[in-house]
């Protein structure tokens, strides 16, 4: 597999779960604005090795899921702040500019420890 992307989380905000009810989780580098620090995995910030594309996996820590649908900012924002928000509804349509989704099906949705990988391969 070819590596898209890759990076490492290096810690959380103590509410970064509780967008997990939602579907949804958080990334943003060591500069997240301190109103959504609390809320985000921080991650260290890494160049694309590419361009984020449906069919590509998300490698969160040990699970792995199918990219639906790429907003046409998300590989800018996490390119360059490490701010993502991945959603966890399988839509095949972006509704949102700076979100990766993917199906995670009925599986439980990964929480993330420091020095967790997050990837994007193809």
């Amino acid at each position: 597999m070819a590596r898209i992307y890759e990076s490492t989380v290096t810690g959380s905000g103590p509410e970064a779960t509780s967008f997990l009810e939602e579907r949804l989780l958080v990334t943003f580098g060591q500069d997240a604005p301190d109103a959504l620090k609390d809320y985000c995995y921080i991650i260290d910030i890494e160049a694309l090795q590419g361009t984020i594309e449906v069919g590509q996996r998300l490698v969160l820590g040990t699970e792995s899921f199918p990219i639906t649908a790429v907003g046409s900012v998300a590989g800018k924002n996490l390119e360059q702040l490490g701010h993502v928000t991945i959603a966890f509804t399988g839509l095949d349509e972006a509704e949102m500019d700076g979100t990766i989704y993917v199906d995670a099906g009925s599986e439980e949705l990964p929480t993330l420890e420091a020095g967790a990988r997050v990837a994007i391969e193809s």
